[in-house]
């Protein structure tokens, strides 16, 4: 009995592997599926494959294929032989749908990021960031040249923030301030969402012009026009004043140290008495406790998060010492973190001066 057991585990050893390895091989078979329209064009209801195939002007047996792939991956049902509906998981590529995630879909297997993961010993060598060498400009910069991808980047982040615009106006004690400045709030997702759940709250949004390209749609889409303010700028330069609550989602991770304490001591020049800086990022725990992850809903995902800005930006998931540290460097002081569960792996860092 001991001995199978030992043969389970080393099989099980074997297929986690497997499974890793084939990780950039089901990403594409996602990219495949968003960019041929399958979600859509299967639908809830079962569809025959060769039926999907005229619709996407694809080839029938290639496309069965496919859709045996993506059934495998829990995106699709088959019901019978060539007949295939959509599962909810499958649904969220489905770019009609308001959660859909086919956007951050698409940027999250653009060849600009998956190109630089290529080189990921290399920045684990060096320090350096891969997309800089390989593209021979830094990431953003790449994104201003280039419209059509700042455009699906934008999108993608739009996506990525629907979940926490949802959460976060419940989960932080919005009621007791008067104007909030989003900073890097990019098309005014999670902006939006705050200002619709709190009709007294006042908001602007500030980013550089190519980050607040969608704002205006985003907020006249929400009847928001005339209670939030566009300021197209560089936190690195600067921060509007005039508020008395700075939020941050999903910036500070894409800097370095030296960077994040630039933009946080522009949010503290502006602070007022009783002001607050809140910052909405996952803390990744001081050790990895890969039973905790096991039971979470990140699984791990953070720490390719880590890597990824590791070898696209340069910038990095932090601990709440890391916070604490890029904080104080900065005037500030962190008086509380708070899981915001219902957006894992999230938390609200709250900052104030001291």
């Amino acid at each position: 009995m001991a001995n199978i057991d030992v043969r389970a585990a080393g099989m099980a050893d074997r297929d986690l592997i497997v499974r890793l390895a084939f990780g950039s091989m089901a990403a594409q078979t996602l990219r495949a599926a968003v960019r041929l329209r399958v979600m859509e064009l299967v639908g809830d209801a079962p569809r025959r494959a060769a039926d999907v195939a005229v619709d996407a002007g694809a080839e029938h047996q290639p496309m069965t294929r496919l859709l045996r792939a993506l059934t495998g991956l829990g995106l699709l049902r088959e019901h019978a032989p060539d007949s295939f509906s959509v599962t909810p998981a499958g649904a969220l590529l489905d770019p009609g749908r308001p959660d859909s995630l086919t956007s951050f879909v698409g940027m999250f297997t653009e060849p600009a990021i998956v190109r630089a993961w290529e080189h990921l010993d290399d920045s684990v060598r060096t320090g350096d960031v891969a997309f800089d060498a390989v593209f021979g400009t830094d990431f953003f910069s790449h994104l201003a040249q280039h419209p059509t991808l700042s455009a699906e980047f934008n999108a993608s982040m739009s996506q990525a923030a629907s979940e926490t615009a949802a959460a976060l106006p419940y989960a932080f004690g919005f009621g007791r301030f008067t104007t909030v400045t989003d900073v890097g709030g990019g098309d005014g997702t999670l902006l939006a969402g705050v200002l619709t759940a709190h009709p007294g709250l006042a908001g602007v949004l500030f980013d550089t012009a190519e980050g607040l390209a969608e704002a205006p749609r985003t907020m006249a889409r929400r009847g928001l026009d005339g209670r939030c303010s566009l300021i197209a700028g560089d936190f690195f330069r600067s921060v509007p004043g005039g508020s008395d609550l700075y939020l941050m989602k999903s910036v500070l991770h894409d800097w370095t140290d030296d960077q994040a304490v630039t933009i946080l001591s522009h949010c503290r020049a502006v602070l007022p008495p009783g002001g607050l800086v809140l910052i909405v990022e996952p803390v990744l725990p001081e050790i990895v406790d890969t039973r905790a992850e096991s039971d979470s809903t990140d699984g791990g995902i953070t720490y390719l998060s880590d890597l990824n800005m590791l070898v696209n930006v340069g910038g990095r998931e932090r601990t709440r010492k890391d916070f604490e540290d890029v904080c104080h460097r900065a005037g500030l002081s962190v008086t509380s973190v708070t899981p915001l569960t219902e957006a894992a792996p999230f938390s609200l860092i709250e900052a104030v001066a001291g």
